[in-house]
């Protein structure tokens, strides 16, 4: 199922100069990821408009660049490419956004602890210029429109805490009602 995925994320053309843009700022283990990648295939699948107008959430790996420059990389990228609502996260400080969560490794790392395990999808351009993915889950919550907790979220009651707030507020049922949403009993 990964090269269907790879087929329609290179088939669109947004996703594609998103790709292309975040590749051309040449930033060590980068990443398009989550909801920019998890919206696009369930409107895909879901037969509905693809827009390409929420959070483009991008990630990188580089403790060499501090949260101050990432910041200021961030607002030049929405300055240069007013067109998409860009998200920069340096992974190196993420994990202070999760309770009880040490340092990332690597983007993979951290994209591999995110909350739900359809948000778990990171896309680049390889060094041929094509799509890899990264998807540690696989395929079958975004296909089968199942949102459900990672096994890193499992594991703690404060981390559950935030996913049931997150899967509870983003609402994301009222745009795909076809969702199934897992929530702890």
């Amino acid at each position: 199922m990964n090269t269907d995925t790879e087929k329609l994320i290179s088939s669109n053309k947004d996703l594609m100069r998103i790709l292309t843009i975040i590749d051309s700022l040449d930033l060590a283990d980068c990443w398009l990821c989550a909801g920019t990648i998890r919206n696009f295939l369930w409107d895909v699948f879901s037969n509905q408009e693809v827009k390409l107008i929420t959070d483009v959430d991008v990630v990188f790996y580089d403790p060499l660049i501090s949260y101050e420059e990432t910041c200021l990389m961030e607002q030049k990228l929405i300055e240069t490419y007013p067109d998409y609502d860009w998200e920069l996260k340096n992974q190196v400080y993420m994990h202070y956004h999760n309770p009880n969560t040490k340092e990332y490794l690597s983007s993979r790392d951290a994209i591999s602890k995110f909350p739900e395990q359809c948000t778990a999808i990171g896309a680049r351009l390889n060094t041929s210029k094509k799509v890899e993915l990264f998807m540690p889950y696989g395929t079958h919550d975004l296909t089968h429109f199942v949102v459900q907790p990672t096994p890193f979220f499992l594991e703690d009651d404060e981390r559950m805490k935030l996913y049931v707030e997150r899967v509870t507020t983003k609402a994301w049922h009222k745009k795909w009602p076809c969702l199934k949403i897992i929530l702890p009993d």
